[in-house]
This record gives C-alpha cells, structure tokens and sequence, in this order.
C-alpha cells in the first residue's frame, strides 16, 4: 500500500506533490490535519487565522478524494486518526517546533525541504566557503542568482548592474496621496470562507480562542487558482512601477505597487522560482524596467531565501538573544493593535493597517514598528511573537531572523551591520505621514517633539559604548556630543514611558 503524505499549513503548493527525488509517491493518499491548539496556544490575528484555515480548506476540496481531512485538538491526535500508527511521509517544516514534532513520531519519514529555490546543503557549502559566521546577504543574493541563471546576461547581471538600490529609494511624488498604480488583485469569497467564518466566530463567542485585529473580507489569495492570477496581475500590471518607490510610504495608499504575494508563497501556494521567472519574462518582454525586476528578485530570491537559511544556520537559540539587553514588556496599546490610542500619524497609520488587514509593506514593518520597538527597549522576543502573530504571511521561520537579527539588532551585529532605527527627519522624507501630526520631526524636546527623533537620539545615548565602536554608528553616536537638550530630551523620554506616542 502506498505510504501516505502529511501537508502542513503552509505547504499547500502543487510543488510539495510532486513525485520524484524526496517527494511522495505519484499515487500517495494525502493527510491535512486542522489542530485547534495552534489557535489556542496564540493570540492570532483573526484575518491570519481566516486566511489559514481558508487555504488549508481550499486545497482539501481540490484534492477531493485523495485527502483525509481531520480536525483535531492535536497534531499528535489527528495523524493518528488519520493513519492510526501506520507509515507516513512529511516535507522538512517551517519551524524547529514542527520539526521536533515530527521527528518524534516512529512513523514519520522526513523528506527535504520544498518551496525555497536553496537546498539546505548547498547553503552550508556555500556558508562555509564564506568562513560560517559573517554571511553579506549581497554575496549569497548574487551567488544565487549566478547559481539559478536569475536575470543574467551572459555571465553578467542584466542591466549591468547586481544592485539597482539606489534607483530604488526615491520619497513618494511630491503632492502625491497615491502612486496611481494599478489596483491589485483581490479575491472573491466563497462557501468556504463563510464556513471559516463562522466557525471562528464560534470558537470565540464558547471562548475556546480569542484573536486581535478585525477580519473583513479576505484580501489575500487562499487557493493555487487565486494565486496564479495575483502572480500574473502583479507581473503584467504592477511591476514596472514598483522599484523606484518600493522605500516609500503613502497615507492613504498602504500597498502601492507591492506585490502582495508573500502570504501566498509562505502558504506554498506559489513557488519563489515561479516568481522571479514571471518578473525577468517582464523585463524581456519590455514590460518593466530592469530596476523594477531586479528589486522584486532582489525580496524574493535574496532576502526570503537568505532569511530562510540564517533561520536554520543560526540554530534555535538565535531566538533568545538579546544583545542590548531589552526587557520591556509590549505595552497594551501596542498587543491590541489600538492605533486609535496613538497621536504619532506615521505609527498610528501602521498599526491601523496591520489591525485591519494583518498587513503592511516592509518599511513600516521595519521604521516604524520595529523601530519603535527598538527606541524603546521593548524585549525583542516579545516583538518577534507579535509579528509572527499579527501579520498574516508571519511564520516562526520568517520573524526570527527578520526581528532578532534586523529589526531590533538582538543578535549584536552577526545578522546586520547597523540597527535600523532613525529620527523623524527620515520619515518625513520617504512619507506623507508628517503632515497633520501633532509632533514635528524636527522637534526632539517640548511638546511637539517627534517620538522617532527623540526615540533615536534616547536610543544612541542608552548604547554609546557599544555603537561608538560601530564604524557606520560612529558619525551618529558623535553627534550626542553636539546636543545642547539632550539631558532635557533623556529626561522627557524618561517620562513618556511605554505610553502611546
């Protein structure tokens, strides 16, 4: 008889069925398995928790006959449902914890890794030819791309150029309040959806769960079919205008010319190769600039992959470092996304989008949020498990090393070469959102003065000994030095606490 095939979550691609080298058999009976304790253990953010299930059930329905499809109070108890004590097959997962899960089961072969464009091998062999511990993410970005022939001429980069960075950093038009682009794709809902729907507002009106953030119709893609046609919109619609504002960041236009695709490959819906072959056919074709195309590859085959690996490379205690020594709790404003509570436009705007929607584009999640989180000492393990929960493409895999090692610089520097924090002087220059704020950015003191300005300058004083031997901190960490207020501004922030800014 054919040994079965375990599909988590997140591995809901045709890519993690097909046959062949550590796949599963062509003719292999699948088992999905629906644990209550997932949302039981976490505080989800309800348009994550929607999206799930809806994709998980999505992919059984197409599946038909050939899934066994349990709901469970456990893994543990529905495999066992699923397939008594029998053999069973399973892709490497996503997490250290699914993966102790699965490895102890007797019956569970663990097969390799699917849905990255890396193997796991290949990266130790490159990673060890780079010394093992200072790995650039520009290095292994290239190293990819000359490994998998991505938007290459000849043995050159398309264009000339690796790095097309500097055309991709320009502040939002002048006057602008959007960038016009093309509307993206968004799905339709469906039986399944309202079946969700009604199932989590069950769940929490018995008080088996509770979620934050507000669940209105679903905007992201839930099925192979809904994620091929945003894959296809993005790179025929979208693309071209996306590299030069991909940095900036607009009031009243939150997804701008992003491709909203992250949700769907972290759900396995898509495959990272699909994606950057949809984005180079658009640049041969003439449909999108070389800046444009090599940005998007840049996110996908660089930073997703390179962030996948240094997730297993750095091993599971990478998660408990905290350099800085950061030990605040998140505040209660923050945890229940209440951007209501919050003066500062710019942070109130984010928090607003990631209540309404579990979403926002890369540069608020790392100048704002995390930023933020980082001026004001917040522990970072707790800011990590608040992006893994309220965003709705957060996975374990994804936020550790996004948030311990860039966000909040708690791995001390083996991730990134500076933190990413800064004054209000650069939110004011990549936003609109300065404008109508009760604070100015350039105020550090008094009761107008900018809590990012001010945040910074807090933050640099709080860590001089450390950041003044950083050769890229070194001219920021000398300018405390020409601060007439700074005792002033220590004290203000001193006072401000962990209040809503």
């Amino acid at each position: 008889m054919t040994v079965p095939h375990w599909l988590f979550g997140d591995q809901l691609g045709p890519h993690f069925l097909a046959p062949g080298p550590g796949g599963p058999a062509r003719d292999a009976p699948v088992v999905m398995i629906e644990a209550r304790s997932v949302f039981r253990r976490r505080r989800f953010h309800r348009a994550k928790a929607h999206l799930v299930l809806s994709a998980m059930r999505h992919r059984a329905a197409e599946l038909g006959d050939r899934v066994r499809y349990v709901r469970a109070e456990t893994y543990r108890e529905g495999l066992r449902e699923a397939v008594g004590g029998g053999p069973v097959t399973v892709h490497h997962p996503t997490s250290y914890a699914a993966l102790r899960l699965v490895r102890s089961l007797d019956a569970v072969t663990v097969l390799p890794a699917r849905g990255f464009l890396v193997a796991r091998d290949d990266f130790r062999a490159w990673a060890d030819g780079h010394g093992g511990e200072r790995l650039r993410q520009e290095d292994f970005y290239r190293w990819v791309r000359r490994t998998h022939g991505l938007l290459m001429d000849g043995d050159g980069p398309a264009g000339g150029r690796w790095n097309h960075d500097h055309d991709n950093r320009e502040p939002p038009p002048r006057g602008a309040s959007t960038l016009g682009a093309p509307a993206p794709y968004r799905p339709r809902e469906d039986d399944i959806d309202a079946e969700v729907r009604e199932d989590l507002d069950r769940w929490e009106r018995d008080g088996e769960v509770r979620f934050v953030g507000r669940d209105g119709p679903r905007l992201f893609p839930a099925s192979r079919r809904e994620a091929l046609a945003a894959l296809r919109r993005f790179a025929e619609h979208r693309l071209a205008g996306f590299g030069p504002h991909e940095d900036a960041m607009l009031a009243r236009d939150p997804v701008m010319s992003h491709s909203l695709l992250s949700s769907s490959l972290n759900l396995g819906l898509l495959h990272p190769a699909e994606c950057v072959e949809h984005a180079e056919d658009a640049w041969r074709a003439g449909r999108a600039p070389v800046n444009s195309v090599e940005g998007f590859v840049r996110q996908v085959a660089g930073w997703r992959e390179y962030v996948w690996q240094l997730y297993w490379h750095f091993g599971d205690d990478y998660r408990h470092r905290n350099e800085l020594r950061h030990r605040a709790p998140l505040p209660d404003w923050f945890l229940e996304l209440d951007a209501d509570a919050v003066r500062a436009r710019c942070l109130a705007t984010a928090l607003a989008q990631v209540r309404d929607t579990g979403w926002t584009h890369h540069i608020p999640r790392l100048m704002l949020l995390g930023s933020h989180a980082l001026q004001r000492g917040w522990d970072p393990e707790a800011v990590t498990d608040w992006f893994h929960r309220c965003f709705v493409d957060g996975y374990d895999w994804v936020m550790v090393p996004n948030v311990v090692g860039m966000s909040q610089y708690a791995d001390g520097g083996r991730m990134t070469t500076k933190p990413y924090t800064s004054g209000g002087a650069y939110v004011h220059r990549m936003s609109d959102l300065c404008g109508g704020c009760v604070h100015r950015p350039g105020d550090r003191t008094g009761e107008r003065a900018c809590p990012y300005t001010a945040g910074y300058w807090a933050f640099l004083h709080r860590h001089r000994a450390r950041l003044e031997r950083n050769p890229r901190m070194t001219q920021a960490v000398r300018g405390l030095d020409r601060l007439g207020d700074l005792d002033e501004l220590l004290d203000q922030e001193l006072r401000r606490g962990d209040g809503p800014p």
